[in-house]
């Protein structure tokens, strides 16, 4: 069978080198294998995830992986009921790569959900085997010998078959390097949040579903978030134009001033503001709205992936009904950054939206 080749989300970056890395090991099946998520008293912000066996056991084997890689640090790490995150920070450069490291951590995950696998087998003898062989970190078969294939024969023939057929861990880690200032501020609270906001949506999963074929204004679009913020009373665009960005760097700040003031004011009076957020000074407005609690509907250059979930304070407001987030386009993994084009379109819906 051909290797396979190992893709990277990042690129331009230096694998030996130092830097910080954001994984995340996910069951692809969605299964909550690793643990289970519990809310005491119901309230979402203390909830935690209590480890199953095979979650206790994964974690160890990260915790493991600086004894080999004495460069690594784990700077931070956070077990979800389905996938596991890490922050990783390479202090020195390493004569292997990051992704050698991360492969290495990937491989033992395998193992150990092999073995996972084989112990939650039928309660047979030999399943009964397989369970002592999975507690004692041995999931290997013991018994029989090899034919010409190399296959063993023997009573441990089915054992051995299903060990190196069934995974848990199919995926490769996602990795993802942090570069930019902020970022590792941000991952830290994303990483600390993940059993709140699980739990937040479970509590409400109408505003956090993905909804399908939003009719506005003769387009199609995605959803997430409060749909009934399109039955307001009255809405109105945030569209930042640069000549008032270009007039406030000459010292002329009035135009821009007001106008970012207009929008804020309007908010406060109930209008549902629309936008893409795209420049500085909106995303500024935007804060603002956050900030005091106002609803606004928001456009996205990119859909929804399966499990999506807002990033930071967004998500939050939609918790709270407030926000709606709309996108016409289906999600595309790749996509890195927004064209001039679509700018140009999403303000354009952000305008029929307000007419509607």
């Amino acid at each position: 069978m051909a290797k396979e080749r190992w893709h990277w989300q990042e690129s331009g970056t230096t694998w030996k080198g130092v830097g910080i890395y954001h994984v995340t090991l996910t069951v692809p099946s969605r299964e909550p294998l690793l643990g289970k998520l519990v809310m005491p008293e119901g309230d979402p912000s203390r909830a935690v995830v209590e480890r199953t066996a095979l979650g206790e056991d994964l974690v160890l084997k990260l915790l493991s992986h600086p004894k080999f890689y004495p460069e690594v640090r784990i700077l931070q790490f956070c077990l979800m009921p389905d996938h596991l995150h890490a922050i990783l920070y390479i202090t020195k450069p390493m004569e292997t790569s990051i992704r050698n490291v991360v492969r290495s951590f990937w491989q033992g995950a395998k193992k150990l959900g092999r073995a996972y696998s084989l112990s939650v087998g039928p309660e047979s003898d030999s399943g009964t085997k397989n369970k002592e062989k999975y507690r004692n970190g041995n999931p290997e078969s013991d018994s029989g010998t090899k034919n010409k294939e190399g296959r063993i024969e023997g009573t441990a023939n089915k054992d051995e078959e299903l060990f190196h057929t069934f995974s848990i861990f199919t995926e490769r880690p996602f990795i993802r390097s942090l570069s930019r200032k902020g970022q590792l501020q941000a991952m830290y609270r994303y990483i600390r949040m993940n059993p709140q906001r699980l739990a937040t949506k479970r509590l409400m999963p109408g505003y956090f579903r993905v909804q399908e074929g939003i009719e506005i204004g003769g387009r199609t679009y995605r959803g997430v978030g409060n749909v009934m913020l399109l039955h307001a009373e009255s809405f109105a665009p945030v569209h930042v134009r640069r000549m008032m960005v270009e007039a406030a760097e000459h010292g002329e700040n009035k135009a821009l001033r007001d106008y970012m003031n207009g929008c804020v004011l309007a908010a406060r009076q109930g209008t549902v503001m629309v936008s893409p957020f795209i420049s500085p000074k909106e995303k500024e407005v935007m804060d603002v709205l956050l900030r005091e609690g106002h609803p606004f509907i928001y456009l996205t250059d990119n859909g929804f992936r399966d499990y999506y979930k807002p990033q930071n304070s967004l998500f939050d407001a939609v918790a709270d009904g407030l926000v709606l987030i709309l996108s016409p386009w289906e999600y595309d993994a790749g996509k890195k950054h927004i064209s001039r084009e679509e700018c140009v379109a999403m303000n354009r819906m952000a305008e029929e939206i307000c007419k509607e």
